[in-house]
């Protein structure tokens, strides 16, 4: 699990045979998650300035290359005990989005995201998104876009300052919105309530 805050901005230096080389600070143990770029992937090994993570089949069928090249954001997994900030991030990436519009305000920036209608439900307004792996609040929702509005803070320090309309991002939609999906939709085809035990399974998978 992770919470949506850039400890750092890494660079992918080499990619072959699955296994993505990335320049960093970090001081992972193989075996570790790392999200990088909002995806969530494992270090099989630690180098001197870096480590490798290995990137399968599926991550690359729903990520766009270049989110795997270059500079990216990193995050490691959050330790039992650590102060909780951000919010819930699992480091699946559910949809690509695109920027369509960047609007320079006094002291924000406005982001406005095209994505797929079928993941708009999923992001309600002033609830949580990811995008890149940074934790954001949804201002407001369209049929086909939605809006961020970002801190200078916020974009001086993540790759945002390098976004541009046409740029692809990695979007994991709220979790829990989309828990509460699956159970009206589990509730609707089955025409009936659902058990506790169900319930329980749904809860315990926070």
């Amino acid at each position: 699990m992770f919470t949506g805050l850039i400890r750092e901005i890494g660079t992918v230096i080499d990619d072959r045979n699955h296994i993505l080389t990335i320049r960093s600070s970090l001081k992972p143990e193989i075996g570790d998650s790392i999200a990088v770029n909002g995806v969530c992937l494992t270090v099989t090994e630690v180098l001197p300035n870096g480590f490798r993570v290995e990137a399968a089949d599926e991550t690359r069928r729903i990520v766009p290359p270049e989110k795997l090249r270059g500079r990216v954001h990193l995050e490691p997994a959050m330790r039992m005990g650590e102060r909780f900030e951000g919010h819930i991030v699992q480091g699946h990436v559910d949809t690509v989005g695109t920027v369509r519009r960047i609007q320079a305000g006094e002291n924000a920036v406005e982001y406005y995201i095209a994505v797929d209608p079928a993941q708009t439900s999923y992001l309600v307004p002033k609830g949580s998104v990811a995008i890149d792996g940074v934790s954001l609040t949804v201002n407001e929702t369209g049929e086909d876009w939605f809006r961020l509005t970002i801190i200078p803070h916020t974009v001086e320090n993540t790759l945002f300052k390098e976004y541009r309309p046409g740029t692809r991002v990695n979007i994991e939609t709220d979790l829990f919105a989309r828990y509460v999906d699956h159970i009206l939709r589990h509730r609707e085809a089955g025409k009936k309530k659902m058990s506790w035990d169900e319930i329980d399974a749904i809860s315990m998978s926070f």
